[in-house]
């Protein structure tokens, strides 16, 4: 008895060749010409008259042998279709992590929609903003943010200070050079706050994802081990639409 990822293997080999018979099929019954055929003979209007050999062209395609030869390819469509999708039906896998049974009896179908899932979440966690490690965190309690220490820095402001390069004299002024100073006036104390993850939460989330994704896969392939029963559906699909 054949296994279901045995029937898929072999799902889309059978598949493509169906197609192209199609293809063919369609294309042959649409050149007109092929399907006439004609035969003619010729007899002059008296015994002295021309003599003409006879004319004649075969038919080349006719259209039920066409039917007959597209039913034939795609009865193997058909049943190989109808045995995968019955047995999708029943085949299913627990998915279990270090022991523990995240989802119970998982239909294949839903195994192959988890799997696409867990790719695109495994995405959006990889890329979680992360705290900046130059900092120190700590979570505060009051708005569940992450804070940093506060840090104390001076507020200077720039004061006009002269600097007399020259004393003045009687016959010259002061020369005197303006420049500025700064001058402690007060203090800064500044608290950070963010949103973002700790790098350890960011890395142990992304484990666990790519656990159940390990685990997802290996169901996938428990629930495609199973048994399948052919489905014989193509005769009486093609004994109503032809017969």
């Amino acid at each position: 008895m054949a296994k279901l990822n045995q029937i898929i293997a072999v799902e889309k080999g059978v598949k493509s060749k169906s197609y192209q018979d199609i293809t063919a099929a369609h294309q042959r019954v649409q050149k007109v010409a092929l399907l006439a055929g004609i035969s003619r003979t010729y007899q002059p209007k008296d015994e002295e008259g021309e003599q003409l050999p006879p004319e004649s062209t075969r038919v080349q395609v006719q259209a039920e042998d066409v039917l007959r030869e597209m039913s034939a390819s795609l009865t193997r469509l058909f049943d190989v279709t109808a045995t995968k999708d019955w047995a999708n039906c029943a085949a299913r896998a627990d998915v279990v992590v270090e022991g523990r049974t995240v989802i119970a009896e998982a239909p294949v179908s839903y195994l192959l929609f988890l799997e696409k899932q867990l790719t695109d979440l495994h995405t959006f966690v990889k890329k979680l903003p992360v705290l900046d490690a130059a900092e120190s965190w700590s979570l505060d309690p009051s708005t569940d943010w992450w804070k940093t220490d506060p840090v104390r820095t001076i507020r200077t402001k720039k004061v006009p200070r002269n600097h007399v390069k020259a004393e003045a004299t009687d016959k010259h002024p002061a020369q005197v050079e303006v420049y500025y100073e700064d001058v402690p006036i007060g203090y800064w104390t500044t608290v950070k706050f963010s949103g973002a993850l700790p790098a350890r939460r960011v890395n142990e989330l992304l484990e666990r994802v790519e656990k159940l994704q390990q685990a997802v896969k290996f169901a996938r392939e428990e629930a495609n081990s199973a048994e399948v029963t052919d489905q014989r559906v193509a005769d009486a699909v093609f004994g109503y639409l032809f017969g």
